[in-house]
Parts: C-alpha cells; sequence; structure tokens
C-alpha cells in the first residue's frame, strides 16, 4: 500500500461526494481548462469533453463507483479523483486532480491510496488507468505507486496517445 503522508496531504480530511457536487466544480473546472490547454481539440471537440463522457452515477457506490475530494483545514477542496466498475474484480481511476495551488505536496498519491484502500475494501482485485502523452507527472507518480505500463516506456508517448496503466492488489 502506499505510504503515510506529512503535511497537508496527511490532514486534509476526505468527503466521498459525486463528481456534480457542487464543492467538486473549482476542480473539475480547472482539470476541464488544463485538459483543453494541454490537449487542444481532438476531432474539433475539446479535449474537455472527456470529463462529461460518463455520466456522474458512474462514480456513486450505487454503480461500484466513488468520488472523493481532499478538503484543506478551511473547507478548501485541493484534490480530488475517482473510480468507477469496470467488472466485479476490476475498477478504473479517473479524474485525479490537484488544484495547481496545492501541487507537489503528496496529495494526488494521498488521493490514489484512498482510492486503493476504497477498492480494496470492496473486493477489487485490479485497478486499471490512463492517462495522456502530455502528462508526464501522471506517468511518473503512477509508475512510483507500483502501476504496471500497458505500453512501451521507451516509444513515443504521443503516438501511443493513451497511456495505460494496471495493478493487482
Amino acid at each position: 500500500m502506499i505510504q503515510p503522508q506529512s503535511g497537508l496531504a496527511a490532514t486534509a480530511r476526505v468527503l466521498v461526494t459525486r463528481p456534480d457536487d457542487p464543492r467538486a466544480a473549482p476542480l473539475v473546472e480547472e482539470l476541464s481548462r488544463e485538459y483543453d490547454e494541454r490537449y487542444g481539440l481532438n476531432d474539433g471537440i475539446p479535449s474537455s469533453a472527456e470529463l462529461s463522457r460518463y455520466p456522474a452515477e458512474r462514480f456513486t457506490a450505487e454503480e461500484g463507483g466513488t468520488f472523493l475530494l481532499l478538503i484543506d483545514e478551511d473547507g478548501t477542496p485541493v484534490a480530488g479523483g475517482a473510480f468507477m466498475r469496470e467488472d466485479d474484480s476490476t475498477v478504473e481511476v479517473k479524474r485525479v486532480w490537484t488544484h495547481s495551488g496545492y501541487r507537489r505536496q503528496g496529495l494526488a498519491r494521498r488521493v490514489m491510496g484512498e482510492l486503493e484502500a476504497e477498492a480494496a475494501r470492496r473486493g477489487v482485485r485490479t485497478i486499471v488507468l490512463t492517462t495522456g502523452a502530455r502528462q508526464p507527472e501522471a506517468v511518473a507518480l503512477y509508475l512510483s505507486l507500483g502501476y504496471s505500463p500497458l505500453f512501451d516506456l521507451d516509444d513515443d508517448w504521443e503516438r501511443v496517445s493513451y497511456l495505460g496503466f494496471r495493478k493487482d492488489l
């Protein structure tokens, strides 16, 4: 499992909610802007359209998913992430994000730890996820957490496009 953190990564409160919770809006809006800045248009469609690809219900416990926020001592959402059920033993992690004003404090690592712990509590055996070729910080995080790349790390990531990872719990 993921090692304990210090500072805000250790003290932030976990709030399990939904992607359409108004408290999540600032994080989701910033993620949307960054997707569009990094990736631009994809076949004429803003890259941020990916964020509305799945209904909010996919990230609820009733549907086998979860959506969580890390909240600082002032009640500000500083990071978040989610997973949705793929099958009885597999979930896909989505939307792991740290607010730009709070990066480099271990918050994404904490989010991943919380998501992995929740998946394990539910009997999930495998976590899969994808990230984009223009997110090397995400690739480094997932590798450091023991995720196996489903692509050759030496390939041109732009050619690969969607960089898949897998971890058995």
